[in-house]
Order: structure tokens, then sequence, then C-alpha cells
């Protein structure tokens, strides 16, 4: 991202954000509520176009291409609440996850041609590889919404994941999650990236944050005003006055692994 940032209006959700996301590593981004995290996102997942900067991804300028051709390219993101078909099977809502990948159009679909049929079968392989990657291939028949949080989470994760994505984007991945389910989806995010996934996630849950991410960013009314290791980041003077500046001592930012903060700095 260079120079990246989009107005609505006369605000500026995202301003003059130039950063990297690296290849095969996990980079968390955090920030207080309202410094544009979701805005920022949507940017890099094609939601929204930005009015000013460019994105690069693997050398190609994708700064305007629509969703659909970003995902293309290889970007898959899930979203802050569970956006699954409850109503169907585990299966037939990833297999939807796929159709990117097809070729298919609405008169193969009709007509049920050999093309249809070939990309039908090939979604049905991706789907199950998908679930087989997050511990659900055993769940394939059954309705979604039937399944827990945690296996609703890792439906969307599924999702995306069949559409054969480099980088995924998780937007708030533990909402909703108790402590022990946590642990299991951090667990499954370090398998993800040890496949060769790389992986950029939003969350408030700063033990997570500290103790899976490889590097942080840190926006701050839809600015970057850090970027580094955990270790790095917790202990920037800017980051402590912006998560101390609006909330209480004790706020968000935590120390899962990295070594103790200054005197002063934040707990989880």
């Amino acid at each position: 991202m260079d120079g990246l940032g989009i107005r609505f209006g006369g605000n500026h959700a995202v301003r003059d954000v130039s950063a990297a996301l690296p290849a095969g590593q996990i980079t968390a981004i955090i920030g207080p509520n309202g410094a544009g995290k979701s805005t920022f996102f949507n940017l890099i997942s094609g939601f929204y176009v930005p009015t000013s900067g460019r994105i690069r991804f693997q050398g190609e300028d994708i700064t305007r291409l629509k969703t659909h051709q970003v995902v293309g390219r290889g970007i898959a993101r899930t979203f802050q609440t569970t956006t699954i078909y409850k109503e169907l099977s585990v299966l037939d809502g990833v297999m939807i996850g796929h159709r990117v990948r097809t070729r298919a159009g609405l008169l193969d679909a009709l007509l049920r041609t050999g093309r249809e049929r070939r990309d039908e079968e090939g979604s049905r392989d991706g789907a199950m590889a998908a679930l087989a990657r997050v511990g659900l291939a055993d769940q394939a028949a059954r309705p979604a919404g039937a399944l827990t949080q945690e296996g609703q989470k890792r439906v969307g994760i599924a999702m995306a994941l069949a559409s054969n994505p480099k980088l995924l984007l998780l937007d708030e991945p533990a909402a909703g999650m108790n402590p022990e389910e946590t642990v299991r989806l951090m667990a499954l995010i370090r398998d993800l990236v040890s496949g060769g996934l790389t992986v950029a996630l939003v969350e408030h849950k700063m033990s997570l944050v500290m103790g899976l991410a490889d590097h942080i960013l840190v926006l701050h009314h839809g600015q970057k005003i850090a970027q580094g290791t955990p270790a790095q980041v917790s202990r920037d003077p800017a980051v402590i006055e912006a998560y101390l500046g609006g909330h209480a001592h004790g706020g968000q930012m935590g120390q899962a692994t990295a070594p103790a903060a200054p005197t002063g700095a934040p707990h989880a």
C-alpha cells in the first residue's frame, strides 16, 4: 500500500497509509475503536475504491479492480460477523467460495453442460479440501447453522480458503469466542501460514495479537502511527498514547509473549 487513503465527505477514514504485508507471515492491524481498521481491509479487498494512493499485489496494481477480480488475483477475506449460509450444508456453503475459480455461466447451468458438471465437481473437491484444512471435513453434510460458534467461524474461513487465496484477510476472527476456542483458532491460523498462506488480521483481543502476529500495523484516526514486531510496537510511545488516550489505564494494549512494557504502559 502506497499513500493509501479514502475520504467519505470531509472525513478521512484512512489517510496516507504506506505499509507492506510480508509474504508467508502474520500481520495484525490494530488500533482503538474508529481507527479505520475495517475500512483499511475494505480497501485491500476491493469493497472500497481509494480516493488516493495505490495497492500493489505481487507486482500488479490492483487499486481499482472490482471485488471479484481482487479475489481472482488471490486475496480473500472473512468479516466481523459470521457470514455463512446457515440453511445450507457446510459443504454447499463452502462450494460457493470456490465459484470464483469456475468458468461456467448461466447458460451452462441451465443446460447442465459438461463444463458446468466439471466446474461443480471441481468446486466440491475444492470445498472439501478447504474443510479439511480447517478441521471440518467430517461435518460437511451438516447444516452450517447447526454448528457451534467456533464451527461457524471455521466454515467462514473455509469459504475464503476455497477461492485458493495467497493472502487471507481475517476481520476480528476471534469475536464471540471464549479463551479455549481462541487458542484453537490461533493454532489453525499458524497451521495455515505454515502451509504457505499469508495472513493479515484485524483483532481486538490483544492476547491473540501478541501471541500470534509476526508484525503489527497500528492505525489511529485513519493514519499509520507504528509498524514493527510485537515487542517494538508495545514500546512505541505513540501507540501507548493512542491507547491510553481512548481507554482507561489497563486498556486494550497487551503483553502476551512480548517482554514487559515500560512503566505506565497499558496491559491486557
